[in-house]
């Protein structure tokens, strides 16, 4: 690839699912297995031909850009970003029109929530127009799919298909030749009016882009996360931390603590006579007393005292006394028995 490879990441939205953790924190900023979605998803990103000179497109809503920018400016202040504002939440394709004077050339666009496990160095010597990165699932009838010729070509892309004959869903990650060419499906999309309540979707003006001549294929994925609901968030956070995230692999009896692994415990978190995992991440500041952590994500800044958690997911600087169960607490909340 001559040109420089666009990485567009639409992360515009409320994320209502996530609430109340996305009150006051945008979603790629939600921690998860020691740092952030965001921070997991930028690491995909790792085997892109030449990576350190690729340039990132993130396209928000209004409000979202302070907090997004200064942990760039933290954490991946050698990456080159572009921050682009989406004023009204009119769908995935009015997202990349928000974006369109960095639509040209290759690019990769990939949606906020996805985590998969790939290879892109392929895409340097990729042939075909486009590539839509998809996974087999056992129904359908919940996703996007691709439904695919004899030649394993993508004819059209089918949102939430009433059978079963198309089973291979799209994971929100597609990469195109030439930026260009999508940009003109999205301006043809919108001349054909082509929305759903208000909303213009992405796959109606890839099915332009087909219907057009542009050639599109699939790419298997054997590992696709999700980070979109509280539950689906725990469930990535267990994978991730059996899968090389984890800071702790053996058991540890330290002091008046117990470590279970897998765990993530940031460096700066503070323990005494508790019992930390499995699968619990710990980030940085935390101090916890006397209590037990387990399957759970506490952000920065929590202080837990004398209390039995299980399957919660905390946010910064979260204050719990006393109490034993399941929560899921936005920044700065504070209970006590």
């Amino acid at each position: 690839m001559p040109e420089t490879l666009k990485i567009i990441i639409p992360m515009a939205g409320l994320g209502s699912r996530l609430r109340p953790l996305t009150w006051s924190r945008p979603k790629p900023l939600i921690a998860l297995a020691g740092s952030t979605v965001l921070d997991h998803m930028l690491g995909m990103f790792k085997t892109v031909p030449d990576a350190d000179h690729v340039e990132y497109v993130f396209i928000m809503s209004p409000g979202q850009r302070e907090l997004i920018h200064a942990h760039m400016q933290k954490f991946h202040p050698r990456k080159q970003v572009h921050y682009v504002e989406q004023p009204e939440k009119k769908g995935q394709s009015d997202a990349l029109w928000h974006a369109r004077e960095y639509l040209k050339g290759p690019l990769l666009v990939v949606f906020s929530d996805t985590l998969i496990e790939n290879s892109f160095a392929f895409l340097s010597s990729e042939k075909l127009d486009s590539v839509a990165w998809v996974k087999a699932v056992p129904d359908p009838r919940r996703f996007g799919v691709a439904e695919t010729g004899a030649l394993g070509l993508v004819r059209r892309l089918i949102e939430k298909p009433n059978d079963m004959n198309n089973n291979l869903a799209v994971v929100g990650c597609y990469y195109f030749k030439e930026g260009e060419t999508l940009l003109e499906a999205v301006e043809e999309q919108f001349r054909r009016n082509i929305s759903l309540k208000g909303e213009y979707y992405l796959a109606d003006a890839l099915n332009i882009y087909l219907e057009k001549g542009s050639v599109m294929r699939t790419e298997q994925v054997s590992v696709w996360l999700d980070a979109g609901t509280s539950e689906a968030l725990l469930d990535t956070n267990r994978y991730l931390l059996e899968h090389g995230r984890a800071n702790v692999q053996q058991t540890i009896y330290q002091d008046d603590c117990v470590v279970l692994p897998p765990v993530f415990i940031h460096p700066d978190a503070r323990l005494s006579a508790s019992i930390i995992g499995p699968f619990a991440s710990i980030g940085a500041g935390a101090v916890i007393q006397n209590s037990s952590i387990r399957d759970s994500i506490l952000s920065p800044g929590v202080h837990i005292t004398n209390t039995h958690l299980e399957g919660s997911i905390l946010g910064h600087d979260v204050v719990i006394t006393g109490m034993m169960g399941k929560f899921n607490l936005g920044d700065n909340s504070w209970v006590s028995w």
